[in-house]
């Protein structure tokens, strides 16, 4: 039988314990029994399972206060925890909620109300898992291009910071703020194919070098495509450097073909390259990156409407706190 996750039971009568237990085995669970608190507390730390099933009422610690130690936890707090009780009182399930409680479950216990709840959450869990993972893999990515060019470290990291900052500033919804982030630290990504002497060039680009460079969005959004959770992400990887023009690359994109999305990390991502030193040239100041970013609207480049509400988020000063430490100029470079 396939493994349907793992569950600790917490309860101090044994016919509870029989009955939650052989419901779950049934349905594919390997089950870990406690028969008090402290004994569930640390079953749950060291087997770090899908779920806790617990009775509110044992000794040693309640069900609530076992609850609450397990999502104060760094490690356990993601574990969905069912509290089982006889007690019907609302007063008692508001403590339940205070205490962090998923579910809850009313003596005596209904099997499928049981089996239905335990796959509920444990189909919850192994999605928040997946997220955390894939979320891991974005930050790994990102820094994986960033290894490969010493100046650029923290960029992808900032851009994250400020995208997400501003699709909030903006009233963006949720989907778009996680995408703006997302793109952040994959913006980039298709610098993974750029030869490294490119990136480490300490001068100015020939003609022949930005033709190279210029296919680093069509890379990544390859890199991108396909994968579900960057549904959103990679259209703005593959035109992050268009301009409503025309003149940008990959795509000469124009006006409204250009995704909104796209143009917001198009104006961080050129105020973030401003403000930080290359070998070839200084950082400017942040008013004067906002400064480059108007005469740019004026050249066609970008829009009216995203630059100022930039320049105002960038004025308020709501960005200082969410830039991470930029790297010192490489040597030979300016200061």
């Amino acid at each position: 039988m396939t493994i349907a996750g793992t569950v600790v039971v917490a309860d101090d009568t044994p016919a509870n314990i029989d009955l939650l237990r052989g419901l779950l085995l049934r349905d594919g669970y390997v089950v870990h029994v406690a028969t008090n608190g402290e004994e569930a507390l640390c079953l749950t730390q060291e087997l770090l399972p899908d779920l806790v099933v617990s009775d509110v009422m044992m000794p040693r610690m309640n069900g609530f206060d076992l609850c609450r130690r397990l999502k104060a936890d760094s490690q356990a707090g993601s574990i969905p925890v069912v509290l089982v009780t006889s007690l019907a009182e609302r007063e008692d399930r508001i403590e339940g909620l205070n205490a962090g409680a998923d579910d809850f479950l009313t003596k005596p216990v209904n099997a499928h109300e049981l089996r239905a709840r335990v796959r509920s959450l444990v189909r919850l869990k192994r999605s928040r898992d997946d997220l955390a993972g894939a979320e891991a893999l974005i930050l790994g990515l990102g820094r994986s291009v960033e290894a490969r060019n010493p100046a650029a470290t923290g960029h992808c990291e900032r851009m994250a910071a400020y995208a997400s900052a501003f699709g909030l500033y903006l009233g963006l919804p949720d989907k778009d703020v996680t995408a703006l982030e997302r793109a952040g630290h994959l913006h980039d990504i298709g610098m993974i194919a750029v030869p490294e002497a490119l990136l480490l060039k300490q001068a100015p680009l020939t003609s022949d070098e930005r033709l190279v460079l210029a296919q680093h969005p069509v890379r990544g959004a390859s890199a991108c495509e396909g994968v579900q959770m960057f549904q959103l992400v990679t259209p703005i990887v593959r035109w992050h450097h268009e301009r409503l023009d025309g003149s940008g690359y990959p795509d000469s994109l124009r006006g409204d073909a250009i995704p909104a999305l796209a143009q917001i990390v198009g104006i961080i991502d050129t105020y973030d390259a401003l403000t930080t030193a290359r070998p070839w040239r200084h950082a400017v100041s942040p008013g004067a990156a906002c400064v480059e970013l108007q005469r740019e609207v004026q050249c066609g480049w970008r829009s009216e409407r995203l630059v100022s509400a930039f320049v105002a988020l960038a004025q308020s000063g709501a960005l200082t706190h969410l830039t991470p430490e930029r790297p010192a100029p490489l040597e030979g470079a300016c200061p």
